[in-house]
């Protein structure tokens, strides 16, 4: 059974190691990103490894943008080569998506976006957490603005 779009935009998030996690969610969360055609949702860490090496090569060459790929090839170095990942995949246009996890869609091993060759990535809009929000509406009523009171000379 797929992990919900909503689910692995928010276990992105969470992914403290993947560096472009906020862009990466949003392309996730994103209204008109569809799930891709997915052959082979069951692979291995050690497959991805070799995969996403020879995509990293290939990227550089074709000068095509992507977002989390040296974070997603670290993250499949430091695991055994048969560990079992479940690949999500996810396009809009151009642009694709793919996500490993375990199995949950919870615990994100990397995920990366890319485009085509010599086409920029979208402007991603990160989304805004529900916390900072809160918090925004928390401000103390009597707290004292010390440029309020500062004179023009």
């Amino acid at each position: 059974m797929p992990v919900a779009r909503r689910q692995l935009a928010a276990s992105i998030r969470a992914a403290a190691h993947i560096v472009d996690r906020e862009a990466i969610a949003s392309f996730i969360a994103d209204e008109a990103t569809e799930v891709g055609l997915n052959p082979f949702p069951h692979t291995t860490a050690g497959a991805q490894g070799h995969i996403w090496a020879g995509h990293s090569f290939d990227f550089r060459a074709s000068q095509v943008e992507a977002l989390g790929l040296a974070c997603l090839l670290k993250a499949l170095d430091s695991l055994a080569g048969d560990e079992p990942l479940t690949q999500e995949i996810f396009r809009s246009g151009p642009y694709r998506a793919y996500v490993y996890h375990p199995g949950d869609g919870c615990q994100i091993v990397g995920a990366v976006v890319y485009g085509r060759a010599g086409m920029a990535l979208p402007a991603l809009k990160a989304m805004p957490r529900r916390r900072t929000l809160r918090r925004a509406h928390r401000a103390h009523p009597q707290q004292l603005d010390l440029f309020a009171h500062r004179q023009h000379a």
